[in-house]
């Protein structure tokens, strides 16, 4: 039976691919901050490995992977985002961010990715964001770190063709999760947009793992987004950012 570790696994699209993953004939491992929320999860899919662990400490992964040595689908989904200046945030807030948005994907990778190559069979899927295609105003650290999971996501996936293993980078757009309360979303003008939910979000990403694919933007709009910010100036993107993202109070 091949196993899977899905971060961020106790809520949104993290415990939808958990659902999914198990579903299929997965044994899962579910790994997130709240235990309690884990083991609800763990008794719903009729057994589950639980982690309880925050994974932007530094030591984190070490610890980890002493648990779990090998995976044969590693599912990159923990994060998390905060809306406001940054001139105004709080300094250690923004390197936590940094530390599980970017530092933690690279880390995780690059555990497990060897014995991947090894076996000549691993799946690798990291949850980046429409955010990655420009900057974001607000939400800067965020921004750069979900641009960083897309650009290391492809960068992968070109170095290992051929390999048996495969990298998807996937692009969801505002998404229905906690994720909007953690940021302080509400305050903006997203928090007016309609949201698909996270079943769905993680439904198009299981497909895309499964069949290989490198980056797949969720929903027709955030795809025609992604390629509009391509032809417009970057002046005019970063605007149009700052306007949705500004709070308006």
């Amino acid at each position: 039976m091949t196993t899977a570790l899905i971060t961020g696994a106790s809520s949104g699209i993290g415990r939808e691919f958990a659902r999914l993953l198990r579903a299929d004939g997965h044994q899962v491992v579910l790994v997130a901050r709240r235990e309690a929320a884990l083991r609800a999860l763990a008794e719903e899919l009729g057994g589950a490995t639980v982690i309880a662990l925050d994974l932007s400490q530094r030591d984190a992964v070490a610890r980890l992977t002493a648990q779990v040595p090998n995976v044969d689908v590693l599912i990159n989904n923990a994060g998390f985002g905060d809306v406001g200046p940054f001139a105004e945030a709080d300094a250690d807030r923004q390197l936590e961010m940094i530390d599980l948005n970017v530092r933690c994907v690279s880390e995780l990778t690059k555990a497990y990715l060897p014995g991947m190559v090894q076996r000549r069979f691993g799946r690798v899927l990291n949850v980046a964001s429409t955010a990655a295609f420009q900057p974001g105003p607000f939400m800067a650290t965020y921004f750069a770190s979900k641009a960083f999971v897309l650009s290391f996501s492809e960068a992968l996936a070109e170095e290992l063709r051929g390999t048996g293993v495969t990298v998807t980078a996937l692009c969801p757009g505002v998404t229905e999760s906690e994720f909007h309360a953690v940021a302080g979303l509400g305050e903006t003008k997203v928090a007016h947009v309609k949201m698909p939910s996270s079943a769905s979000v993680a439904a198009q990403g299981y497909e895309a793992l499964l069949a290989g694919t490198t980056v797949v933007v969720t929903g027709t709009l955030n795809k025609l987004g992604t390629i509009g910010v391509r032809f417009l100036p970057r002046t005019v993107v970063r605007k149009l950012v700052k306007l949705v993202l500004k709070r308006s109070r």
